[in-house]
């Protein structure tokens, strides 16, 4: 067995740098010792290493081990609140985003409006050339006139066949060829007045307006460029309603989903203002769920306050539900709850996972008196940096073990000198 922290110094009886002068009240005894044969000198000096090597053992084997015994970090348990949360991702909306955009097709003529301004219900955004359909508007005038001629002509054409008729100058169906273009007359005037309506209200969309007051947050088109309604209607402007009321669309996982409710405080951030912690509530829990590569979500609501309109459209935020809190409980640190010796963590290591149930208790180690004691406990809720204790033999105040910190080895090397006999 290797000898640790410890050395052997074998101490010459008869120092090279000293005379070998036998002492006066033995004079004889160098002489005797050098006329001992070599193997009996040589199996004098095999006992003392052997007495030494003895000593050396038990002299180890007595010494405690300091690398061993280490040195514990600990923290006490204390009482306080604890407020467990679910997190997700969210993006910041206005709560009521119009996308305007144009019915007719035709060049941007006017602008009157950019990114940022304020704009009021009916104002003018935009004017498109309105010059085909002013032109299209003119030819249903005139088509409408020709109806109406042709309708003059049926009705002066039938009040002549019905004199006619009553004095038998004509067939009954004379006087029905001429009902009948009465009739139609009034029908074509009818089709001309609804062209020439469709027409003029064509002409009016060529002016786009706002919907709603509020803050223009983008624009699509320029001046000079040519808009085409066909299959899709295309976005001209999109307005935020109001900016100083927002919401945060978030997903939140099913797992998490099911202990989110309507009115639940939410606590959330933006990389905008990275030390600033903004307030919200739950407001709506949708019920339509968003499946990517097997992993399901569902959108949750968050309304937000703005009055100072720093938060803005489509920043990210970092929201944090609290679904439970509880008050003046007792707690520990979550490391307390990981914290295992080293034997201890072996044989754990080489166990199987704990189930759902195990996962509510938890064991922990007080430190008293430089020596670790082992405390079974429940759980409860946690924050992420502290847990909720629900039940166990501990008491606020005790020192409980997060970590262990091997102390310093010791390194001075003792020093055992034999004397002859």
């Amino acid at each position: 067995m290797p000898m640790l922290g410890m050395s052997i110094d074998i101490i010459d009886p008869m120092p090279k740098d000293q005379p070998r002068t036998p002492p006066l009240a033995e004079p004889r005894s160098r002489e005797r010792w050098l006329d001992r044969p070599r193997h009996r000198r040589a199996l004098s000096w095999a006992a003392i290493a052997s007495v030494a090597i003895a000593i050396g053992i038990t002299a180890w084997e007595l010494t405690p081990s300091r690398g061993a015994a280490g040195k514990y970090r600990t923290v006490a348990a204390t009482r306080g609140d604890v407020t467990q949360t679910v997190s997700a991702n969210g993006t910041l909306n206005p709560v009521v985003l119009v996308n305007v955009g144009t019915q007719v097709s035709g060049t941007v003529k006017k602008l009157h409006v950019d990114f940022n301004d304020r704009v009021k219900a009916g104002q003018v955004l935009l004017e498109l050339d309105p010059a085909l359909l002013e032109a299209q508007v003119r030819q249903d005038e005139a088509n409408l006139a020709s109806a109406k001629a042709s309708l003059n002509l049926a009705v002066a054409n039938e009040a002549r066949s019905k004199t006619l008729w009553e004095q038998d100058s004509i067939a009954k169906q004379a006087l029905d060829t001429a009902v009948q273009a009465r009739e139609s007359g009034e029908a074509q005037v009818k089709q001309s007045e609804a062209q020439l309506a469709k027409d003029r209200t064509n002409l009016d969309y060529s002016v786009i307006r706002s919907p709603v007051s509020g803050v223009v947050v983008n624009r699509a088109v320029d001046l000079g460029q040519t808009v085409a309604a066909s299959f899709q209607t295309p976005t001209l402007f999109q307005i935020a309603q109001d900016l100083s009321k927002m919401q945060i669309d978030s997903s939140f996982a099913e797992a998490d989903v099911g202990n989110i409710k309507i009115g639940q405080p939410v606590q959330f951030t933006v990389d905008a203002f990275p030390e600033r912690t903004f307030r919200a509530i739950v407001k709506q829990v949708r019920l339509n769920p968003t499946t990517v590569q097997n992993v399901v979500t569902y959108d949750v609501v968050v309304a937000v306050d703005n009055p100072d309109q720093i938060l803005m459209p489509g920043m990210t935020a970092y929201v944090n539900v609290q679904v439970v809190q509880h008050k003046d409980v007792l707690t520990v640190p979550n490391a307390a709850l990981r914290y295992r010796p080293p034997d201890t963590a072996e044989v754990a290591a080489r166990g199987k996972p704990p189930s759902r149930a195990e996962a509510r208790s938890g064991t922990v180690y007080v430190l008293e008196e430089r020596q670790l004691r082992t405390v079974s406990v429940q759980t409860g809720i946690s924050d992420g940096r502290v847990t909720e204790i629900v039940s166990g033999q501990l008491k606020a105040g005790d020192p409980v073990v997060v970590s262990a910190e091997a102390g310093p080895s010791d390194t001075s090397q003792g020093t055992l000198r034999l004397r002859p006999f």
